[in-house]
């Protein structure tokens, strides 16, 4: 195949990648795995022909966000949920997967996968270490209301209790 054969079946994927429409919801802490995990993880779905869905490739500018978010979690038949180190100091993340654990307990039709990317899931799963630390910080942090607070918790211990995929270390433990 030619080198611009092999470039146009690429940005014809790409093309697809980017439909309005989505088979994946990526939801992740972007400090600790945006660039190292998601982003190639990512680049292999689309690659691989999966819609997938990422914050900062497939949000409209001009777009309220959250709508935007929701919207795709609820219209993605899977959400892949790699819970990191700081991925609970992030409130958006939380919201988001508040939503995904939502959907996923009212539409059996939803599969999750959550991604223990140098956590251990019992960690999560018990708020411990930084999942603990972050909070700490929503809990004290008197603009959060604390109903949205025990959401979060137990959104997070529901994601814990799917069995999943532990990276430690960036090694995949199965």
């Amino acid at each position: 195949m030619s080198s611009s054969a092999c470039l146009n079946n690429i940005l014809m994927r790409r093309r697809h990648c980017a439909s309005k429409y989505y088979s994946v919801f990526l939801n992740f802490g972007g400090k600790d795995t945006r660039h190292n995990f998601v982003r190639p993880l990512h680049k292999a779905l689309c690659l691989e022909g999966i819609n997938a869905f990422k914050d900062d490739i497939n949000l409209n500018k001009g777009n309220w966000i959250r709508k935007e978010l929701f919207g795709a979690i609820e219209a993605c038949r899977i959400a892949i949920v790699v819970l990191s180190k700081n991925y609970a100091t992030s409130t958006w993340c939380l919201d988001e997967l508040a939503r995904i654990m939502k959907y996923e307990n009212n539409h059996n039709n939803r599969t999750i996968f959550p991604v223990f990317y140098d956590v251990c899931p019992s960690d999560v799963r018990h708020l411990r270490g930084s999942f603990a630390q972050a909070f700490n910080q929503h809990e004290v942090n008197h603009r959060i209301d604390p109903k949205k607070v025990k959401i979060w918790k137990r959104a997070l211990r529901g994601a814990a209790e799917i069995s999943g995929f532990e990276l430690l270390n960036h090694v995949y433990k199965g």
